[in-house]
């Protein structure tokens, strides 16, 4: 199986990054036109000829002609040439890759959506600028909506929830500590926020089934999944929560695998800095955590940026495999990184490693990856390897015509909105307005002695519950997973957890139309053990 053929180093040996130690993390790293974006591409296609899916972003909209065959006449040609010819490629040819489009937005890709639910309140916090006090009301609103059987799916579910909890503040205060009403209107704002810079188009369903990313193409090579980020970046704190979710996704849907012969996905997170900045402590911990644990899922993550000293030492320090571009010394700063750079590197005795960061040309770079026994190799002064694929974006016709043969066309392209918290809500609200308005009117024993106008109970098991309990039985295995770095509340199979909003929404009912306290909660467990 061939490794990942990096470039030709300055003792004339190749520079190459090892399949079976892929999954071991790296770091690309470089000043802006140093040649970062053209080292991430050579490496993606790379890993997908290898039968390596791919994740990555494209933040500057130059990555997506990694979908097309470069070509002579291009203006780059003649120096990608010239290069594979002094670095000995003797078989350089021009080649696509199988590529997916995606986009946030539903732009430029099929749309990527996630439910409120998976996003998780420890997240979402981070994504609203919340602070503790305010994280905690949304801790207390995923645990009152999954007892109840609550779907949050969408921001309108969300906004639902906090008005029902505002409204209720007082019993929930009595239950699970202190709910401030202004904590819940400041969270309302910056939902409202979040939804102004296009948020709301990430929350709702079909959620996305994370082993869409982990396939090959029928010649056996992996997929490269392209997200459009360029509109994405302005909002950068929904970028790194996004990318965060996905890590955090992957981490806990993939199993076991230990250190496999290659990896089952490699994903690029470019902009690295956005991830950490401004990141609470806990936040990075939980990132540190899913780094050093993600890999035995056969997930390698590899950290584009500026900066090294962008990533947090102890992140850092996970990155086995490494391509520094050149550093310019301009500010303190900058020196500080160069002498952090080169400290992380393993000492070449005819090679002065400071002073070359500052020296490095567009499309060279010092070279370290993990040997066979997991030691770093000497660092190398490495001319990088160029690309087979196009240097530079597709144009829209021929984005159109590959999103037309994409192996998802249709499945996420349309919006889904089932019942979920929201609807029973506003459902809630509206029986409990028109029955005060009718004992308004004819009194409360009038209203206590006539027929109900509603179905009856079984019936509505039958109509709307039924609805409801189908609707949770459905969704996806995505949308119903936990997982602790997002915060969730319930760590249930698929199976299970579908089965207990099934039973919250009947068991409700039970306890509405029967009026005794307590058998809502007795229902719900009796329910859920029958359909578990």
């Amino acid at each position: 199986m061939a490794d990942i053929f990096l470039g030709l180093g300055g003792n004339g040996e190749r520079q190459e990054m090892r399949l079976s130690r892929a999954n071991r993390h790296g770091l690309v790293a470089g000043a802006t036109g140093t040649g970062k974006t053209v080292t991430l591409q050579t490496i993606a296609e790379q890993f997908s000829a290898a039968g390596v899916p791919v994740f990555l972003a494209d933040v500057k909209s130059d990555l997506s002609g990694i979908a097309m065959p470069g070509s002579p006449t291009f203006k780059n040609a003649a120096i990608l040439e010239a290069r594979a010819a002094e670095i000995g490629l003797t078989d350089y040819a021009y080649s696509d890759n199988p590529v997916v489009f995606w986009d946030l937005y539903g732009e430029q890709g099929h749309p990527i959506r996630t439910t409120i639910s998976e996003m998780g309140p420890l997240l979402l916090a981070r994504l609203l600028d919340l602070n503790e006090t305010q994280e905690g009301v949304l801790n207390i609103v995923f645990r009152y909506a999954d007892e109840q059987g609550l779907l949050l799916l969408d921001l309108e579910d969300l906004q639902a929830m906090l008005i029902h909890t505002a409204e209720n503040a007082a019993t929930l205060t009595t239950r699970y500590g202190t709910v401030s009403k202004a904590s819940v209107g400041t969270i309302q704002r910056q939902l409202l926020s979040l939804e102004s810079q296009g948020g709301a188009q990430f929350f709702g369903e079909p959620a996305l089934e994370i082993n869409d990313f982990i396939r090959c193409d029928e010649q056996g090579r992996g997929m490269i999944n392209v997200l459009a980020a360029d509109k994405l970046m302005r909002s950068p704190k929904l970028y790194a929560t996004f990318l965060l979710w996905l890590l955090a996704e992957l981490f806990e849907t993939l199993p076991e695998v230990g250190d496999p012969e290659k990896p089952r996905l490699v994903f690029f997170f470019d902009e690295a800095h956005l991830l950490f900045d401004d990141a609470p402590k806990a936040l990075q911990e939980k990132v540190e955590q899913v780094v050093r644990l993600v890999r035995s899922k056969g997930v390698g993550v590899y950290f584009v940026t500026q900066n090294p000293i962008d990533v947090p030492e102890q992140i850092a320090g996970q990155l086995g495999n490494r391509v520094q571009h050149a550093l310019r010394a301009f500010t303190p700063r900058d020196k500080k990184a160069i002498k952090a750079a080169a400290e992380t590197f393993r000492i070449n005795p005819e090679l002065d490693v400071e002073q070359a960061i500052t020296e490095l040309k567009t499309g060279e770079a010092l070279v370290s990856t993990l040997e066979e026994d997991g030691a770093p190799s000497i660092v190398q002064r490495t001319l990088i390897a160029p690309p087979r694929s196009r240097l530079g974006p597709i144009t829209p016709k021929e984005r159109a015509v590959i999103q037309s043969v994409s192996p998802f066309a249709g499945k996420y392209d349309e919006r889904v909105d089932r019942e979920s918290a929201e609807e029973v809500l506003a459902a809630k609200a509206a029986d409990a307005a028109a029955t005060a308005q009718e004992v308004a009117e004819k009194g409360e024993e009038a209203v206590a002695r006539q027929e109900r106008k509603s179905p009856g109970l079984w019936d509505g098991i039958g109509g709307k519950v039924a609805r409801a309990a189908a609707g949770a039985a459905a969704a996806s295995a995505g949308s119903i997973l936990a997982s602790s770095i997002q915060g969730k509340t319930s760590r249930a199979s698929p199976r299970a957890t579908a089965a207990s909003a099934a039973a919250g929404t009947i068991g409700n009912t039970l306890e509405k139309a029967i009026g005794i306290p307590g058998l809502g909660r007795f229902a719900r467990n009796l329910i859920g053990g029958l359909m578990r």
